[in-house]
């Protein structure tokens, strides 16, 4: 049985993560997570939306297997997780998570990989990670730091305590709480409307943002004409220019463009 599955409607691929009862991420999951990058990737899909069946998002990894590996045998796996999380870190795309229940580990380590983060009011988050001893070996305390600070993002990976979605949401790591029925159809509702936006501005944007994550704000003022002069040859740029020109010209409202992707 998969443990993961990618979908596809129109402009927009669903990923779901579906291993009950915790599901866990094992190399499975990884692997299946691997291919539905892939796919996305030769796809038409304009925005990505990952969840979960279930009552959690994901517990985390799956630690079955740990206990008795060597730590070549460790490094390799986690290696080859980190890789499949950075790519799909990397769609570029909008990528939005909708995060139930609890989200742990590498559950968290995920959604924070995706570009927003829609949460239920009762979601929970956390590292659990320092009750073992170990680290966010998948990278979830830089990039929590990224959103909340590193002061914050060291308390809560320091303590492993449990972090209600309100506070990851005032400290910038969750986008937005909704009530728990409507988390689904609104996070569905915000995929489908980015799903239409302007795509290739949308992959700038998050080239622009990773330049500056790398780099800080020098890095990215470095690559911002390399990344964003060849949006201007797009048609959705050339006809939005146009079309907003001409409305200026006759003294009318800008129309809504229609992007295309392209």
């Amino acid at each position: 049985m998969p443990h993961l599955t990618v979908a596809f409607d129109e402009n927009l691929a669903t990923i779901v993560l579906d291993r009950p009862p915790q599901n866990r991420i094992d190399d499975q999951m990884i692997d299946e997570l691997a291919a539905a990058v892939t796919a996305i990737e030769r796809s038409e899909a304009r925005a990505v939306l990952v969840r979960s069946e279930g009552e959690n998002f994901s517990f985390g990894g799956d630690i079955m297997s740990w206990p008795g590996a060597s730590v070549r045998e460790l490094r390799s796996r986690f290696e080859h997780y980190l890789s499949v999380f950075n790519r799909f870190e990397r769609l570029p795309m909008p990528v939005i998570a909708a995060v139930q229940g609890l989200c742990f580990g590498g559950g968290l380590e995920l959604a924070v990989r995706a570009d927003m983060i829609f949460a239920g009011e009762s979601a929970t988050f956390g590292h659990p990670e320092q009750s073992l001893g170990i680290v966010t070996v998948l990278g979830g305390i830089y990039r929590v730091a990224e959103r909340a600070g590193r002061s914050r993002a060291s308390e809560w990976a320091m303590t492993s305590e449990r972090v209600p979605a309100a506070t990851m949401e005032r400290f910038g790591v969750v986008n937005r709480v909704v009530a728990d029925a409507d988390l689904l159809k609104e996070t569905r509702e915000f995929a489908r409307k980015v799903s239409v936006g302007p795509t290739r501005a949308y992959a700038a944007h998050k080239a622009l943002l990773r330049a500056w994550a790398v780099g800080g704000v020098a890095s990215a003022d470095d690559a911002m004409f390399d990344i964003a002069m060849p949006l201007f040859e797009t048609d959705d740029v050339q006809r939005g220019l146009k079309s907003a020109v001409d409305a200026l010209k006759a003294g009318k409202p800008r129309p809504v463009l229609a992007f295309n992707g392209r």
